[in-house]
């Protein structure tokens, strides 16, 4: 098998800390820049641009409570969120869909409340908000109530092609509830 070698960059651009060319290198995440003398420099850069999300509209007339600058509609790898116009030095952001917290007490700790999350895949799912030191999660809509057989503080609503139906929210009930 022949050894490829690393191409070198259109622009000719060196090294800020040996001086040596810069090629393209291919890695796990894609290609990046590199240092041409390798074992004696470690420099990389990355290709593209380190943030991943980009402006869609300027919200002209609303400041940034943290230092003033305009605030900015962006998109971001998990979707869309406003944030600060002057992004390196002021990292401020606002959710748009901020989770909705269902007041359903949480049945494994009962301090915390249960709110509505979203998976990097965006699937909805229920978690405890005191999360850390609760890990317990819910894939179904939590409603208030008690499970008629097993007495189980909390129910879930699934639906399917009978309607909604309520089930225990125990793993080892889980038994449909009698209307």
């Amino acid at each position: 098998m022949a050894n490829q070698l690393p191409f070198e960059t259109e622009k000719s651009e060196s090294c800020p800390e040996c001086g040596s060319l810069l090629v393209i290198r291919n890695g796990a995440h894609g290609p990046f820049f590199a240092c041409s003398s390798y074992p004696q420099c470690h420099y990389i850069k990355p290709m593209r641009p380190s943030s991943d999300s980009h402006i869609i509209k300027v919200l002209e007339g609303q400041a940034c409570p943290s230092c003033g600058y305009d605030l900015v509609l962006k998109q971001g790898r998990f979707g869309m969120f406003i944030g600060c116009s002057h992004y390196p030095e002021c990292e401020h952001i606002e959710l748009i869909d901020k989770p909705d917290e269902t007041k359903v007490a949480c049945p494994q700790c009962k301090t915390g409340h249960l709110l509505q999350r979203k998976s990097r895949f965006g699937k909805t799912f229920y978690a405890c908000d005191s999360y850390p030191s609760c890990q317990f999660i819910l894939n179904n809509k939590p409603v208030s109530g008690e499970c008629e057989f097993c007495h189980y503080p909390l129910l879930m609503e699934k639906r399917g092609t009978q309607g909604v139906r309520l089930f225990c929210a125990s793993k080892r009930c889980g038994k449909s509830q009698k209307e």
